[in-house]
This record gives structure tokens, sequence and C-alpha cells, in this order.
């Protein structure tokens, strides 16, 4: 086996079984590159939609995240909620909720939107937040976390407790040193490294 970077690939493990199965799916390799929505140019793009809009491959990165990724990292029993911004966050977040409630435990989706609704109640922030303290931070793809952080000024300033993040690809293009910046520490199950042939 090609050597991984991310903690979460052991031989034998479900993360490994669905980064074999899922890998051609959602990485893409082009000599001219691809603009991202950072802003940044690169010929690596990552499109975790083809895990995480396809219904058995949410199911299992779902339960890799509650089975294998989360218990690691200080969530035995699950987050009180998870989420993070619009849209790359929220199949994610229904999907996880959805595992851990099949397992008898609660664990609420939280969807920020972009800005607040302009109708309505004028909520930026949609799910039972009321209900927790903290919040388990999602996304699909991060590469310098602007996206990320804009989700996390949005929680924190409505009182939630932002200290985690977790990932389906972390780029390592800036995005963990800049959540460390803000306190948070951020889990990716997979690393672009993993995808690039040595």
């Amino acid at each position: 086996m090609q050597n991984r970077n991310s903690k979460y690939l052991a031989e034998g493990s479900a993360a490994l079984r669905l980064f074999e199965d899922s890998r051609d799916r959602i990485y893409q390799y082009r000599s001219e590159p691809f603009l991202l929505s950072s802003g940044k140019e690169s010929n690596h793009y990552f499109n975790c939609r083809k895990i995480t809009m396809v219904p058995d491959l949410l199911h299992r990165l779902a339960c890799v995240l509650r089975d294998e990724l989360l218990p690691r990292i200080g969530y035995p029993d699950g987050p009180p909620a998870a989420g993070g911004l619009t849209l790359g966050s929220d199949p994610i977040a229904f999907g996880l909720s959805l595992a851990y409630q099949a397992k008898g435990k609660t664990v609420y989706p939280i969807v920020v939107r972009k800005a607040a609704k302009e109708h309505g109640t004028g909520r930026q922030i949609e799910g039972e937040a009321e209900q927790v303290r903290e919040v388990l931070l999602l996304d699909d793809v991060v590469t310098t976390a602007g996206a990320s952080l804009k989700a996390v000024a949005a929680l924190r300033a409505a009182g939630l407790i932002v200290r985690t993040a977790v990932c389906v690809v972390d780029r390592e293009e800036g995005g963990a040193e800049a959540m460390k910046a803000e306190g948070i520490e951020l889990h990716g199950l997979f690393k672009k490294s993993d995808f690039i042939q040595q």
C-alpha cells in the first residue's frame, strides 16, 4: 500500500476502504489549473459532493466519522451538534446526525447560512442551536479555511463554542494553521498528499 499521510487511513479501516472506493470519484488532476473557491489556482481538484451526495457513500462517510475519527479526537459519544457553512457541510451534518440517531444518540445538525435571511426570523444559523453549547465544525474540503472561519464567526457570535473542526479533505494549504490561530484544531479524514502518487 502507498504510504498515506492521514493518520485515519489505517490498514483494514473503514476509512481506508472509503478512500480506495472514492479516490477516483473525488480527485482530478489536470495541467491547466482549476480556480478554487479560495481564489487560488491549483492543478489538483477535489469534488467531495461525489461522496456527500451519493447516499451509500455519505452513509459510509458518516459511519467512519462516528466510529473511527470522532472517538479519537475527544467525542466518544458524539458532539452535541455538528455543521458549518452551507453547502459543503450540510449533507455531512445530516448524515452524521442520522448515523448517531441509529445508535440512539442525538447530534443536532446545524446549517450556517452565508448571510442572515432578509425575511422571516432573519436567522443565519438554522437548527436546534439553542439546545447546545458547542458545535463541531464540518466542511467537505478545506484549503485556506476562509469559508469555515466565516461559519466560526457566526457560531461564536451566537454564543456557541467551536474548538474542533473535521473535513473530508484537507488540502494542506494553510487551512489548519488558520484554524489553529482561531483556537480550532482541524482533523482531515483525507489529506491532499494521500491522493498524489509518489
